[in-house]
C-alpha cells in the first residue's frame, strides 16, 4: 500500500518546493509537476509532489485520517 501526504505549496525554487502539511514544513521535489505555484495543494509521496489536488481533497483526506486514527 502506498501512502501519500496532502500538503500546501509554500514556495517553489526550480525543481524544489517547500510544502506545509498540518504545520510541518519540508522540501520536496517538484520536478513531476509543471508550473507549480505557491498556494496550490499537492499529494506528496516518497519526497516528491506527484499530483495537484484541491482543497476539497485535503478536507476529505483529513476527515478519513481522523476516522481511522480515532
Amino acid at each position: 500500500m502506498c501512502v501519500g501526504l496532502s500538503a500546501k505549496v509554500v514556495s517553489v525554487k526550480g525543481d524544489v518546493a517547500l510544502v506545509d502539511s498540518s504545520g510541518a514544513r519540508r522540501e520536496v521535489s517538484a520536478a513531476l509537476l509543471d508550473d507549480l505555484e505557491p498556494g496550490e495543494f499537492v499529494m506528496v509521496h516518497a519526497g516528491a509532489a506527484i499530483a495537484r489536488i484541491t482543497s476539497d481533497d485535503i478536507t476529505e483526506s483529513e476527515d478519513l485520517a481522523k476516522e481511522y486514527l480515532s
